[in-house]
């Protein structure tokens, strides 16, 4: 461990808004960390949406901290629908509210940290298969989710083409092209 690191040091909350806290932590002799948590400790759910012609479903959403629309894999936060919501019952709320498809097939990929060193968000990473299309996709009202439905060997392409008309791209896609 880096003697820096101030181990098991809590952090405390300095500033809280609707969704997010901002907390400050000990940190080496003197130092302290400056990091970001969900209120009431919300995880989310991302899922790796995968359809039976081999096709990888894709969001596109704006993004005000990045000042632009982001390419994704379905995701949200748990409870967001109704607070004790599993990670789980999460995850297929978010894939149809985004995305407008069910899965028949579910597997559970596992927990991962977002980015541990600003932010405090543990993420359930889960794959869906067996995808039928019940709805639209789009989010609920003003999130502006345009889904994408993409052939696998055509992913680097679009992601490309993305990032060539302004859209950032959210790593956790690498997660998901190194499980197709």
């Amino acid at each position: 461990m880096s003697e820096l690191a101030s181990p098991g040091a809590e952090g405390k909350a300095v500033w809280q808004g609707e969704f997010l806290e901002m907390h400050v932590a000990p940190w080496g002799s003197a130092g302290r960390w400056e990091y970001v948590k969900r209120v009431r400790g919300i995880e989310a759910a991302v899922i790796l949406a995968l359809t039976d012609t081999g096709e990888m479903v894709l969001v596109e959403q704006y993004r005000p901290a990045l000042g632009k629309p982001c390419i994704e894999l379905p995701a949200g936060l748990v409870g967001d629908g109704a607070r004790g919501e599993s990670a789980f019952t999460s995850a297929r709320r978010e894939l149809h509210e985004e995305t407008g498809f069910a899965a028949a097939q579910w597997e559970s990929i596992g927990e991962f940290a977002s980015s541990p060193g600003i932010v405090g968000e543990i993420f359930h990473f889960y794959r869906a298969t067996g995808l039928v299309r019940t709805g639209p996709g789009g989010g609920t009202a003003g999130e502006g989710i345009t889904p994408h439905i993409v052939p696998l060997g055509d992913v680097p392409a679009f992601l490309e083409a993305a990032r060539a008309r302004g859209c950032a791209i959210d790593t956790r896609l690498l997660i998901g092209l190194a499980l197709v």
